[in-house]
């Protein structure tokens, strides 16, 4: 299984790697949406992506809007890693086609929890 973790912060880049890895996911990385989109052109097997909300260049709900505007995007599952605790984000993210939704600070446990709820990973 791959995913991507979509992220302009290192360190939480190398804490999701680190929990997808834990759950048997190859991992590949990005520090914005427009670089996740390069990426994905290049690995069409990424299942799951893990997107910040905010970013330089190109926010992850942009990121998502995108993806979810190709088709061969279509079985990406996508979960939004999000600070704001607004309802309006939440909701604008999974409006634009986010499947779910982390608040940051999260947990590997939380993280776990929501791709068994999205039934994907092990």
């Amino acid at each position: 299984m791959q995913a991507i973790v979509i992220d302009d912060s290192r360190a939480t880049r190398a804490i999701l790697t680190r929990i997808l890895e834990d759950l048997d996911y190859e991992v590949v990385q990005a520090g914005d949406g427009r670089k996740a989109l390069e990426v994905l052109e290049t690995t069409p097997e990424v299942e799951l992506a893990l997107v910040d909300w905010n970013m330089p260049v190109m926010n992850g709900l942009e990121f998502v809007r995108r993806a979810r505007a190709d088709e061969r995007y279509e079985a990406l599952t996508i979960v939004m890693v999000m600070t704001e605790g607004d309802v309006e984000h939440m909701v604008a993210a999974l409006d634009a086609g986010a499947d779910e939704y982390a608040m940051k600070p999260f947990t590997a446990q939380v993280i776990r929890e929501k791709l068994e709820l999205l039934a994907v990973g092990s």
